[in-house]
């Protein structure tokens, strides 16, 4: 049986340590965002809708956050029964309609990032900017190479 190299070890530990972290920053957004009416998963999306630059279909949607088309779909039908979203015609795709956010989308939104950013702030009390800089490129470096892995 082939062993982790040095550098594997570590990127496993660095994995383990993401599925934890995603664990609780899942239950921590479910917790803050609870009286806007959303969950984590529902924030999220709501999240790559609201900063899209224009209108996506759910495909699109779907790539930008690293999730599953059918994933998504769900969790935007679900939004757009609560009436957060609702669907335009795609002028470039008969049946992938674009998703938009509502009034009420885009205010549960707006409600969600007002709580998030004393929350965020307080969460990074002393600890160094450089030093989030650098997890923040490592990361994004993994998820590049993943990206590519897939491709």
């Amino acid at each position: 049986m082939q062993r982790h190299t040095t550098e594997g070890r570590a990127v496993t530990e660095l994995i383990l340590e993401i599925f934890r972290l995603n664990g609780r920053l899942l239950a921590a957004g479910d917790r803050l965002t609870e009286d806007v009416g959303l969950t984590s998963a529902r924030w999220q999306v709501l999240g790559a809708i609201a900063l899209a630059e224009s209108p996506q279909p759910v495909s699109n949607l779907a790539r930008t956050m690293g999730l599953t088309r059918q994933g998504v779909q769900r969790i935007v039908n679900e939004l757009a029964s609560k009436g957060f979203l609702t669907f335009d015609d795609n002028p470039h795709h008969q049946r992938a309609k674009l998703v938009v956010l509502t009034k009420k989308g885009q205010t549960a939104f707006d409600e969600a990032t007002k709580l998030q950013v004393p929350w965020a702030n307080q969460l990074a009390e002393r600890l160094p900017e450089k030093e989030l800089a650098a997890a923040t490129r490592l990361l994004r470096t993994l998820t590049q190479r993943l990206e590519l892995e897939r491709s």
